[in-house]
């Protein structure tokens, strides 16, 4: 999925909203490299209480363990920024939650911390609904650090209408 980066973030949370709100779904979200934006984005719709469940922010390994479930051995082995990690963020922020649907993401927003293998603005991306398949997606954005942001919480909104 291509990501413009300029994207208006109101706009697509309240045109989700309308969707969840439509199809009685409720949202809950997993968030790491976005720190609680993606929440921040759909809980500045008016009226989200009526399609917003809950949000999670695990930055840690151990939060992300203790919170959402994600197993000591997946992150040992594959690292907080894999397709792996993701789908276990997404699928533990269900059965953490009363939601019928979930994104989870993590990844590398910078300046600092990429690598040769996962170089700064790599993101994993992981959607689900419950009780259905996971969907995840690698991405690789440019830009600074406000940039790798705003358009991680841009796909993840975006994925979301798709489910």
């Amino acid at each position: 999925m291509a990501v413009p980066s300029d994207l208006d973030l109101d706009h697509l949370a309240l045109r989700l909203g309308e969707r969840l709100r439509a199809a009685r779904d409720f949202v809950v979200t997993a968030e790491s490299c976005t720190g609680g934006w993606i929440a921040k984005a759909m809980t500045g719709v008016a009226g989200s209480s009526e399609w917003f469940d809950s949000g999670m922010v695990a930055y840690s390994y151990e939060a992300k363990q203790a919170l959402l479930g994600v197993s000591p051995q997946t992150l040992e082995r594959e690292g907080a920024v894999s397709r792996e990690t993701v789908i276990e963020m997404v699928s533990g922020a269900l059965v953490r939650s009363g939601a019928s649907v979930a994104v989870a993401v993590t990844g590398i927003a910078g300046p600092g911390g990429g690598s040769a293998d996962k170089p700064v603005g790599t993101v994993w991306i992981g959607w689900k609904r419950r009780g259905g398949y996971t969907r995840s997606e690698l991405f690789h954005f440019d830009g600074d650090r406000d940039a790798v942001r705003r358009q991680t919480v841009a796909a993840a909104l975006l994925g979301l209408e798709t489910l």
